[in-house]
């Protein structure tokens, strides 16, 4: 089944705009960040994936880790290269305050449940904890 691509100046579905623009890794993904209301078109909450974008449009993604601000310039023709997909949008982010940045101890700090730390984990620990940690004083 060949799928039709959109014209030049023309709308495209939102998940297949975040798919092509390498936002989200697979179609599926960007389908479940849209229903799911973690994806905002024009400040408006979009909850459907068939949702249409052109040009111009302002795409805010919450992602697991951070919050991008995208402004479309063009529909995806398809998935290419990162330097193809940067051509689609131009990207406002703001960049991170100082609040929140995480200091040394939030980013060495591992999940419940998580195992043992490797040793690069564990050196990292030990960097972070004053003084030789087995010494004989």
């Amino acid at each position: 089944m060949v799928d039709k691509q959109p014209p030049s100046g023309s709308r495209q579905r939102i998940d297949k705009w975040l798919f092509f623009a390498r936002v989200t890794k697979s179609r599926s993904l960007a389908q479940e960040r849209v229903s799911g209301g973690h994806v905002r078109v024009n400040g408006q909450i979009v909850r459907q994936s068939s949702h249409l974008i052109g040009p111009g449009d302002r795409i805010e993604v919450a992602l697991q880790k951070r919050d991008i601000v995208l402004l479309v310039a063009k529909p995806g023709e398809r998935r290419g290269p990162f330097e193809q997909a940067r051509l689609l949008y131009e990207d406002i982010t703001p960049p991170p305050s100082e609040e929140n940045k995480l200091g040394p101890l939030e980013q060495a700090a591992r999940l419940p449940g998580s195992g043992r730390p490797t040793k690069k984990e564990r050196r990292a620990i030990d960097r972070l904890q004053p003084g030789e940690p087995w010494s004989d004083d």
